[in-house]
């Protein structure tokens, strides 16, 4: 139904609906509670009817999530991107407020034009809402809808710092306990990192880190991917086994991020004078996945399959290729309708005396070609 980006998008805009939602149903609830006994609400005098009123600040809070939600996610983040988290709170609490205060005109406004049965310009419907902003009780409300900006917009930075799946599953409980699990694995490694980091000194390599991971990303997102772990020069991107065989996606991943760097490479020689390059090791298992920590929790992966990856990956340079994939994963993609491949040698499985056929592969422009005529 969406693309992954838009899932992402999505379920980034669904808790401000929820929060707001929430929110406002409490709202009318306690105002029900107040004024359930009366008819007429006592500043305005306007008729009251809570099974009228309760529904409409209810879905109206939802409407005003979903577009403060939208507004976030399409312009305020890409806006303050590079203000500390406390600025973007504070911003973006005071634009969203702006924002609110108008809607909230408008609400009153229609509100009472519901109630007096009149047009929403009619002299009388602007005199009530008039005779309502003058009223503490409306900028009660305005500090009630500052307090669920503010905790919409801690949630939503909280996220996007511990990563949405992973916050995702911390608030549900997903790993609490830990569960046993089929996942694909991408080691991504920058090459020459070392000679890099000398080359550019500490400050301005830590900015082309922070540039690489930044054009990595939209990759893992096209794909359906999760970053588990950023190790130093290293990426550790995690599939569930459905999402990361669907399209090829994992090492559709690995070609995005090509095409991306290719893209992106006269940026980079401006910036810092060089392109980054890298290598990728590819292998899917079993996992046990649960939440770690007592000081710091994190989601963590453990199994054998990540020290395969990290050997597969290592294999890179041996066998003078940028891809290794296990002949394990291999066998459950379609990768032979699209990439060219051939086996390339084989990997010794830490522990064991056993081997991994390993295969390196590259795309099959003709098949591509067809494919996207």
């Amino acid at each position: 139904m969406f693309t992954p980006k838009q899932n992402i998008n999505f379920f980034k805009i669904l808790p401000f609906g929820i929060i707001w939602g929430i929110f406002g149903l409490l709202y009318a609830l306690i105002e029900y509670s107040v004024l359930g006994g009366s008819e007429v609400y006592p500043f305005t005098l306007n008729p009251y009817n809570g099974t009228t009123v309760i529904p409409l600040i209810t879905t109206s809070c939802i409407i005003m999530g979903v577009l403060f939600g939208s507004l976030e996610v399409t312009f305020l983040n890409t806006l303050f991107l590079k203000r500390t988290f406390l600025e973007k709170i504070t911003f973006k609490s005071l634009t969203i407020l702006l924002f609110l205060l108008v809607l909230l005109l408008g609400l009153t406004s229609l509100i009472a034009s519901i109630s007096l049965n009149l047009s929403i310009f009619h002299t009388d419907v602007l005199e009530s809402t008039i005779m309502f902003v003058a009223r503490p009780a409306f900028w009660i409300i305005l500090i009630y809808g500052g307090v669920i900006t503010v905790l919409s917009l801690f949630m939503n930075e909280a996220s996007y710092y511990l990563g949405r799946s992973v916050f995702n599953n911390f608030f549900i409980g997903k790993y609490h306990h830990p569960k046993e699990e089929e996942r694909i694995f991408m080691f991504l490694d920058m090459k020459s990192s070392t000679t890099i980091a000398e080359k550019l000194g500490h400050v301005e390599y830590f900015n082309m880190l922070n540039k690489y991971y930044a054009d990595t990303t939209e990759a893992i997102i096209l794909t359906s991917g999760e970053v588990y772990q950023y190790a130093g020069d290293e990426i550790i991107v995690s599939w569930n086994l459905k999402n990361g065989l669907k399209d090829n996606n994992c090492i559709r991943c690995f070609y995005i991020m090509k095409e991306t760097f290719r893209m992106q490479s006269e940026s980079y020689l401006e910036q810092f004078g060089l392109v980054p390059e890298f290598k990728a090791g590819f292998h899917y298992g079993k996992v046990a996945t649960g939440e770690i920590g007592v000081l710091k929790k994190e989601i963590f992966f453990t199994g054998d399959v990540l020290n395969t990856t990290a050997r597969i990956q290592s294999n890179c340079n041996k066998y003078e290729t940028d891809i290794l994939i296990s002949e394990n994963l291999l066998l459950e993609l379609k990768a032979d309708e699209l990439f060219n491949q051939h086996m390339i040698g084989e990997c010794e499985l830490k522990g064991r005396q056993e081997t991994i056929k390993l295969f390196s592969i590259s795309k099959n422009e003709k098949k591509l070609k067809l494919q996207n005529s």
